[in-house]
């Protein structure tokens, strides 16, 4: 059975298309029946391919049973210019193309995976979107409700953190407001869930509590006793190995060591500052509850080393590793 791995090229100025052909060079031999499409600009590609010296076989996709492994489909109706500024909006509007496009090949079966190079999201939003993240746009478009991001990475001895999201790119203000019961326990599940997949046994949950020291009893915020806490227990009942709330400080440290598989953490900084610190050229971003594999690097665009081979391929390798094993659970 062919699995096809689709890669959405991301902001053409940043270093989406440098690091998809350094990871994609660096495959050592692509596995039996495994072919990957990139989206975007077939120009840019064999032009960087030329610059970098990956001496990849690149070739237009003309349908899912021409021969090759790696080829390439830009839905854009013109090539982009290779001097595109950093940031530009044509750029980002071929990144918006690119990700959707990828998105409707899965959600029509064309696609096993869509592993997504990085975008910049200020540049999306002054390109005209109305645009929040990749993980909420590829939610709506799959009409998916019951999703959650989740960050893995692992440091240089093979220790892994693995956090999911309870909310995710918002002001920190905002924060305490949009965490629900409801949110919290959908968090936990996905999380559990997610374990299964990767194929962890144990699936232990801890949940970190809002607050530092997880509101002191009430001390310092209620958010722990009247959100949090009734989100675990209510997940408790259904059979879910899950603790908490606890002090974020104390539980990265405690999951770090081995004590849980996955954090669930309550803002984005509160997970993926401790992520980063351990797993920077390693990290995932997976979303969880799409109908279809999502993954991408856990980086941005980078424009200060753009076109300077000087991106490092190894989060987006770790991306594409993560993909070819979720599509074969």
């Amino acid at each position: 059975m062919t699995n096809w791995i689709g890669i959405a090229l991301g902001d053409p100025t940043g270093i989406g298309p440098e690091i998809t052909l350094k990871a994609l060079a660096s495959t050592p031999g692509l596995p039996d029946g495994m072919r990957f499409l990139i989206i975007g600009d077939g120009g840019l590609l064999e032009e960087l391919d030329r610059r970098l010296k990956t001496s990849l076989t690149l070739a237009p996709y003309q349908g899912p049973h021409g021969s090759g492994r790696l080829f390439y489909y830009n839905p854009l109706d013109k090539p982009l210019p290779l001097d595109l500024p950093p940031g530009s909006p044509a750029a980002a509007r071929a990144a918006m193309s690119w990700l959707a496009e990828g998105a409707r090949r899965c959600l029509r079966g064309e696609l096993d995976a869509l592993v997504t190079a990085p975008v910049n999201k200020e540049a999306i939003i002054r390109a005209g979107y109305a645009f929040v993240g990749q993980t909420e746009f590829l939610s709506q478009m799959a009409h998916a409700d019951r999703t959650a991001m989740m960050l893995l990475g692992a440091d240089d001895r093979g220790r892994w953190l693995r956090v999911a999201l309870v909310t995710t790119h918002a002001p920190l203000r905002e924060v305490p407001d949009r965490i629900t019961t409801a949110k919290v326990e959908q968090v936990i599940e996905l999380a559990s869930e997610a374990c299964g997949k990767l194929g962890l046994r144990r699936a232990r949950v801890g949940v970190c509590g809002l607050n530092p020291h997880a509101g002191e009893g009430g001390k310092l915020g209620n958010e722990e006793i009247d959100i949090i806490a009734p989100a675990v227990l209510e997940t408790r009942k259904r059979g879910i190995d899950v603790a908490g709330p606890l002090a974020a400080d104390t539980l990265f440290y405690q999951a770090y060591h081995g004590n849980f598989d996955v954090v669930v953490a309550m803002y984005h900084d509160q997970g993926l500052g401790p992520l980063k610190m351990i797993g920077f050229d390693t990290g995932i971003n997976w979303t969880l509850g799409l109908p279809f594999v999502r993954t991408s690097p856990d980086h941005g665009t980078a424009y200060d080393i753009a076109g300077q081979d000087k991106a490092s391929p190894g989060s987006m390798q770790a991306a594409v590793r993560l993909a070819r094993q979720l599509i074969h659970k």
